[in-house]
């Protein structure tokens, strides 16, 4: 297998983000798409892009993968958009490594008809919620929390972190801020319920582990 991925050349930054994901599914099923080259040539959208794959592991059915993997990748991303990076860096080990284009097959067909419905009603718009340093400073700072409640061992929320991940993804895709504002407001609500979710589990771990201890 030839690790390769040749990302859309062809208005790359005016593409729509199911044509992206056309373009990177096209090709040998069992070659890697390379995190490190899906974001080229996306400008401003890079991080966007970068999200929507880093989240796909989130949708495997396999209990702990997508925390192990789609939380800290998120995390990293968030903590870029956070300290006002303009584009996405990786290190090495994980640039070079990715998912195969036929699993990004399985991902564009199973977002494929969500993502034709809001397509029909994002476009370019707000892009102070996007571009202004405080407003990519809070995007970054909600994916760090969302990306550390992924991490952690909260039964059932693989595909709600997943899917609220991707939203965010898909307001820096299409350059929606009024998108971007949505994404806000759910993420705030999920960090509130599942943060507090997530101290209430982790007490009742200590205080069995301190009687268990006894």
């Amino acid at each position: 297998m030839t690790p390769s991925a040749e990302p859309p050349h062809h208005r790359v930054e005016e593409a729509g983000t199911r044509a992206l994901l056309d373009a990177f599914a096209v090709g040998d099923p069992d070659d890697t798409l390379r995190l490190g080259d899906v974001f080229t040539g996306l400008g401003k959208r890079s991080f966007g892009m970068l999200l929507f794959i880093a989240t796909l592991p989130a949708f495997i059915p396999i209990p702990g993968m997508g925390g192990a993997i789609s939380g800290p990748l998120t995390m990293l991303i968030g903590a870029q958009l956070l300290v006002g990076l303009r584009k996405p860096w990786l290190p090495r080990f994980v640039a070079r490594r990715g998912p195969t284009r036929r699993l990004m097959v399985r991902f564009r067909d199973l977002l494929s008809p969500w993502l034709a419905r809001l397509e029909r009603v994002v476009k370019p718009r707000t892009p102070v919620l996007l571009d202004h340093r405080a407003a990519s400073a809070f995007t970054g700072l909600l994916l760090v929390l969302l990306g550390l409640l992924l991490s952690l061992p909260i039964p059932f929320t693989n595909y709600l972190f997943g899917a609220l991940m991707l939203l965010f993804g898909f307001a820096l895709l299409e350059r929606d801020g009024r998108l971007m504002l949505v994404a806000w407001i759910a993420g705030v609500v999920a960090v509130g319920v599942f943060g507090g979710l997530s101290g209430g589990i982790a007490a009742l771990m200590a205080d069995a582990l301190a009687r268990f201890s006894h």
